[in-house]
């Protein structure tokens, strides 16, 4: 017999005149360095006896031609090898990560450097107008495609004294959405010119980690704990998708074999979400993970088919799922499709966790990771090349968003935006 959570998914959600969520049965709605070498310093000459100090004293001090033109010669090397910006010396490095970047362009953000970036979308009849969250209350807006970004304000987002870390945004049309925590939902109708703040329960299960915009004045928000809401009226009333909560569906199958289930400490690490609407997601330590289809009434849990634990999963271009492994490892399922049955992919991730892949066509993906990892396929997964030009990015990047097959960004912390070039 299940054993459902008080209070219920469904009965966290009202449908009155107020926006409210009705109580749920589980606790969630949810360059390469091209300047030369600077030559070192010649080593002091040896320390002078007496005697030659005292003939030095006795010289006029003179420097003779060939030691003039080598001190010039000198000085014009050093003057080489450290190319001005703005009237100052540029860093080999900065110049380096700029001139090997060919596919990618870094962007400096008007941005604290500690901010992490979080996600990105753009209105769908207007791709020049996009929005780009992270934490620390970051909302960047760009009106020329992405070139340049501009801080936000939004009234609504800033009555309380709350930092509010921005997870989640999405357009359709000219609805669009966005969620963060603690928990805030905003909603526009005119493509982000004016946002509203659309209230919500203080009993929502977990904190909101996604949305989705799915058509007029209709959304999907999902939470960390596994709650999926459903909305018709821009908010105003949300249905539970799912019966239960994910730490709900473990108590009555932990004895269905899914190993970590009883260690399982009520969150999801990530959650992705395919074109058509399936869902997978990590559990907060990555021993197993969890898959939803529309018209399931629970979270389906499966073991990994790996020994190391999982970092991220989600959905190939061709509908089938890509798993990545701490430590670097990456595989792809066999098929399309939900399945248990992975097989792993060599890649060159020199130990650095990869953490997220997004695909630019059927064949091209993108692959990031720690410590500036960009790795790139163009036979849909099978094998896999790394950008070493990215190498010089000292960020780790978590996210690998593509607009379209000409628009796409790399997020990662410390404020750091990739550009794609093609």
């Amino acid at each position: 017999m299940a054993l459902m959570l008080k209070p219920s998914l469904t009965s966290l959600f009202t449908s009155s005149a107020t926006p409210r969520l009705h109580q749920l049965p589980l606790p969630l709605p949810v360059t390469r360095a091209a300047a030369a070498a600077v030559p070192p310093p010649p080593p002091p000459p040896p320390h002078p006896s007496d005697e030659q100090q005292q003939r030095q004293q006795r010289q006029p001090c003179a420097v003779n031609r060939r030691q003039f033109l080598s001190k010039t010669a000198t000085v014009s090397s050093l003057s080489v090898a450290a190319p001005l910006i703005g009237g100052l010396p540029q860093p080999a490095a900065v110049k380096a990560e700029q001139e090997a970047l060919s596919e990618w362009e870094r962007l400096y953000l008007p941005i604290d450097p500690g901010v992490v970036l979080l996600d990105i979308a753009f209105v769908p009849d207007d791709l020049n107008h996009g929005f780009l969250l992270g934490t620390r209350q970051t909302i960047l807006e760009t009106k020329d495609g992405g070139t340049t970004w501009v801080p936000r304000s939004i009234p609504s987002a800033e009555d309380e004294d709350f930092n509010y870390r921005f997870n989640s945004i999405s357009f359709k049309g000219k609805e669009g959405w966005i969620v963060g925590k603690p928990a805030i939902l905003l909603y526009t109708s005119d493509a982000g010119e004016t946002w509203e703040r659309i209230p919500l329960s203080a009993e929502l299960p977990g904190d909101m980690v996604y949305i989705k915009a799915t058509g007029e004045k209709s959304a999907e928000m999902v939470t960390d704990q596994g709650a999926i809401y459903i909305t018709a009226n821009r908010g105003y009333n949300w249905r539970a998708a799912v019966q239960e909560t994910v730490s709900a569906t473990l108590n009555r199958t932990v004895s269905s074999g899914i190993s970590g289930a009883s260690y399982y400490t009520g969150t999801f690490n990530t959650v992705n979400r395919s074109p058509d609407g399936n869902y997978v997601a990590v559990s907060s330590r990555g021993n197993f993970y969890l898959t939803w289809e529309p018209g399931q009434a629970f979270w389906q849990p499966h073991n990994r088919a790996v020994a190391r634990r999982i970092q991220n999963m989600g959905w190939r271009a061709d509908g089938g799922l890509w798993l990545l492994v701490r430590g670097g490892g990456l595989y792809l399922s066999k098929g399309s499709g939900i399945t248990e049955d992975f097989e792993e992919v060599p890649v060159q991730s020199r130990g650095f966790g990869i953490l997220d892949i997004g695909y630019r066509s059927m064949e091209e993906a993108w692959a990031a990771g720690g410590s500036g990892i960009l790795l790139r396929t163009t036979n849909g997964g099978k094998t896999w090349t790394r950008d070493k030009a990215a190498d010089n990015i000292a960020a780790n990047l978590y996210s690998v968003k593509f607009i379209n097959d000409k628009k796409g960004f790399v997020l990662g912390n410390d404020g750091v935006l990739l550009r794609y070039l093609g």
